[in-house]
């Protein structure tokens, strides 16, 4: 067992010793079996909430009518959900109430998936009612029980699926893949801001060609957000190298693919946030000066080094080149600029104001902006004289 199992081992020990069961649950034990990077881990228990909560002398009520605590223990919190099972799911999202029970099975047969139904108790024994190991073997993401009802309880659960065949590699289960098909349609009852919470996983897989294959096939991209505008980029995407490309630059190409002008519109029915929606559009533009030209000093200065390297990396994606070909160029490049921004130079608009005797307008901004990119491109140094000699023979 590792860490993080072993920093939350001590709160199991302590369910047990109440004399309750505990073990940790889902995404956790499914990674720790493939050997991919652990996240959080989460802890399910036959301890009813206030049970936990008179275990444990720090909580907080984050769930509790659906059975989770956070226990805070030793500074990391821990969240503990007692084991449950459903009622009759409303709006194809949420059950109308939930029952505590004792039974770790049943409390695993209300999950999505079978990769995600197992468990795991102190000793690193694993309980996995549902063959969600075998699967793991296979490779393979198949619902617990009837994928239908999986579907039907939570529409949302589609997109999970597709999801994790982006981030995992795996293929959907013939009878799992044949529901999304036919129940595509209830993808239009969840909430665009839990659609994009996977939609932003799903950009960031590893083996994104394979999963934006499976929204084409089973007709989930036709129920996605502006699927309209994306719809003939994603053909394109599909053409492309793309599992390298991290979430953002993803967006990047299929915004560029799909003929978008303005991120904005795209983005506005996706919910994302508005920063999102300003980096993407200025990367848009970047991408376009890029397709066209090399980086030129200033172009480099202007864009900031993180973004040149991210609409680099699509740019070669387009052009067909390795992800890393030019980024050690364009990193040597920024280096070795004489200024990274504004702040750098060493001048600023009050000194204007001083050497021309002028009152404040908009030729401050005008000419702080002459100068700055005569520095940028080494036509003067970035020295206080020097500049003011140019500004005054220029300004004249």
């Amino acid at each position: 067992m590792t860490s993080p199992f072993e920093s939350g081992k001590p709160i199991i020990e302590k369910l047990n010793e109440a004399g309750f069961e505990a073990y940790f649950v889902g995404g956790a034990v499914r990674d720790f079996l493939l050997g991919r990077k652990i996240g959080d881990i989460d802890i399910a228990t036959s301890a009813k909430p206030e049970e936990v909560k008179s275990i444990f002398p720090k909580t907080v009520d984050v769930g509790i009518e659906h059975g989770t605590v956070l226990v805070i223990y030793n500074g990391e919190g821990y969240e503990v959900t007692t084991f449950r099972k459903e009622s009759e799911y409303e709006d194809y999202r949420r059950p109308k109430s939930v029952e505590f029970i004792s039974s770790l099975e049943e409390d695993l047969q209300r999950r999505d998936f079978t990769i995600n139904a197992l468990a795991m108790d102190l000793n690193g024994d694993i309980h996995d009612p549902f063959n969600g190991k075998n699967d793991l073997v296979n490779k393979m993401i198949r619902c617990v029980g009837s994928p239908s009802e999986r579907f039907m309880e939570d529409a949302l659960r589609m997109m999970r699926a597709i999801r994790f065949q982006s981030q995992l590699g795996f293929q959907i289960e013939e009878e799992t893949f044949n529901s999304l098909v036919q129940l595509a349609h209830l993808l239009e009852k969840i909430a665009v801001e839990r659609i994009l919470i996977e939609w932003s996983k799903l950009l960031g897989g590893k083996y994104k060609s394979s999963a934006f294959q499976s929204l084409i096939d089973t007709g989930l991209f036709q129920r996605l957000p502006a699927n309209e505008e994306l719809s003939s980029g994603i053909q394109d995407f599909l053409h492309y190298e793309v599992n390298d490309l991290e979430a953002e630059e993803s967006w990047l190409l299929l915004l560029y693919k799909s003929n978008v002008q303005s991120p904005y519109t795209v983005l506005k029915k996706w919910k994302t946030p508005k920063a999102l929606q300003k980096k993407l559009d200025s990367l848009l533009m970047w991408l376009q000066f890029r397709l066209k030209h090399e980086w030129t000093p200033f172009a480099l200065y202007r864009a900031g080094i993180e973004n040149a390297l991210l609409v680099e990396r699509v740019f070669n994606c387009i052009a067909g080149r390795e992800l890393s070909v030019s980024s050690y160029t364009l990193k040597t490049l920024y280096d070795q600029l004489p200024i990274q921004n504004r702040e750098d130079l060493f001048i600023d608009g009050n000194d204007l104001l001083k050497w021309t005797n002028h009152t404040p307008g908009p030729w401050l901004k005008e000419w702080m902006g002459y100068i700055e990119k005569a520095v940028v491109e080494g036509r003067i140094g970035n020295d206080k004289e020097e500049i003011r000699e140019w500004f005054l023979n220029e300004f004249k």
